[in-house]
């Protein structure tokens, strides 16, 4: 018997994604990895298997999760197969799943190509205009918000460099909120000749954060509460101390045009504005203190609800990670504005969120946490937050958003808005993706029959279901 030690495996097409990822060639990472380029290039082909020996070294030189690693981005591309597979348009050739999984597992640059090719589609589904009409008037075919959704889900929202960054930032700045906003008044001027100046709404125009590049000011609307005047202040000292970094990770993540690059240039400001202000190792250590009670972490870092659910999935840190929550921002029609997949959660890319998740019930009670515990289609189990709140940086809206926040229910016992459930003994409630391509049978909350079944209607008969389908 081969000890655990000695375990082979073949993962040639990870780590292909993983050079690409880290924006290297294979003589490059080969130097890295103390072997030599031909070696490489077999692993790469499945020509050699990758011991567990290698993966540790993996691990140790890109900061890797080995488990991350070995398990890959297989099911995720999975997921976005199926869905393309269900489209209407090719679902009658009926792929079988395992020769979804076999192209997700073993060829992910074919999985990635043809997911983008359906993200094209999809928008050109969504654009009333002909193709000439579009190409006329220079719109661009890909999307850049899915461009640079799918560019931080397939780093699960977690980037090292620039969290290690900021947290270096932090270290000589205070921990208490209103002295932190003091010192980056100071460090902004100091360093950089930034002033700052809170300013009436009518002379921002609708504007909540200029920065006057020549004037060198920034000035922040006086609609801004607390978190967000900290959080741009942060942003901005950012964008002027970490300028280089962020232009690298730009050019390494190669964006398609300069519309996306803009949008992942913000991002990812965004990303170490929250790590400055909730330093990765204090913030984690602070959660797993209060035990992630979330109005108590926006009382201690002086950040909002929606910032401290945002950074709560980033804490992926190998060897320190946090609970693997997933997040969701939803509008009362139902419509997702921003989403961080967790290890497992079946998001659906299009559509909103599944009707009988009671983050739609938040709307109902704005400001309170609302709790549930749900079972997806496959017997999964989770544990869900979820808090409405009205859109309250702009004058003319009288809408609201929800968060949800969620994790496997195997973690809900770390989390103290858990403790009402006896999480061995409580029902879930049912869930499943959006309508369209959830399968739960017989659900009575059902908006669309799914496109991957055949509707069976009878004249002579009503069921619980609004549409009933053929079952396999």
């Amino acid at each position: 018997m081969n000890e655990a030690g000695d375990r082979k495996l073949y993962l040639g097409p990870r780590l292909r994604v993983l050079r690409r990822e880290l924006g290297i060639n294979q003589t490059r990472m080969a130097e890295e990895l103390r072997i030599s380029p031909s070696y490489l290039n077999h692993l790469e082909r499945n020509q050699r298997p990758l011991t567990a020996q290698m993966l540790v070294r993996l691990a140790n030189t890109y900061d890797i999760d080995v488990r991350d690693f070995v398990s890959g981005a297989g099911e995720a591309a999975a997921g976005n197969l199926y869905e393309v597979f269900a489209d209407p348009l090719v679902r009658d050739i009926e792929t079988p799943r395992h020769e979804v999984m076999e192209v997700a597992e073993n060829y992910p640059g074919v999985a990635e190509a043809i997911t983008r090719l359906y993200r094209a589609l999809g928008d050109f589904r969504r654009v009333p205009e002909t193709l000439d009409s579009i190409a006329a008037a220079g719109v661009a075919i890909s999307s850049p918000v899915e461009w640079v959704r799918e560019y931080i889900q397939q780093r699960r929202n977690h980037m090292p460099e620039l969290d290690m960054a900021a947290e270096r930032l932090a270290a000589s700045l205070p921990e208490d909120p209103v002295e932190l906003y003091a010192a980056l008044q100071v460090a902004l001027a100091d360093r950089h000749a930034v002033s700052v100046r809170v300013m009436p709404e009518a002379a921002l125009a609708g504007v909540l954060r200029h920065y006057d590049i020549h004037r060198k000011r920034l000035m922040l609307s006086e609609r801004l509460r607390f978190p967000s005047r900290l959080f741009a202040l942060a942003y901005q000292l950012i964008l002027l101390d970490l300028e280089e970094l962020l232009d690298q990770t730009i050019k390494a993540a190669a964006p398609p045009d300069e519309q996306t690059a803009n949008l992942l240039q913000i991002a990812l400001a965004n990303y170490a504005a929250a790590a400055l202000v909730m330093p990765y190792d204090r913030f984690r250590a602070a959660a797993e203190e209060v035990r992630y009670d979330l109005p108590l972490l926006e009382s201690r870092f002086g950040a909002s609800y929606e910032q401290v659910a945002h950074r709560l999935t980033s804490l992926g840190r190998s060897g320190a990670r946090g609970i693997p929550f997933f997040l969701l921002k939803i509008d009362s029609a139902g419509i997702i504005s921003k989403r961080f997949a967790g290890d497992s959660f079946p998001f659906a890319r299009f559509g909103g969120a599944c009707p009988r998740w009671n983050i739609h019930q938040a709307f109902g009670t704005p400001g309170e946490i609302v709790t549930d515990l749900v079972e997806t289609p496959d017997g999964q189990r989770y544990f869900t937050m979820a808090r409405a709140m009205p859109r309250d940086t702009k004058s003319d809206s009288k809408s609201m958003v929800a968060i949800g926040l969620g994790c496997e229910a195997q973690h809900a016992g770390r989390i103290i808005h858990a403790d009402a459930y006896d999480l061995e003994r409580a029902s879930a409630t049912a869930i499943g993706p959006t309508c369209h391509i959830c399968e739960r049978v017989g659900c009575p909350d059902r908006s669309l029959p799914p496109v991957t079944r055949s509707l069976e209607l009878h004249p002579l008969q009503r069921s619980v279901s609004p549409y009933p389908f053929r079952r396999l």
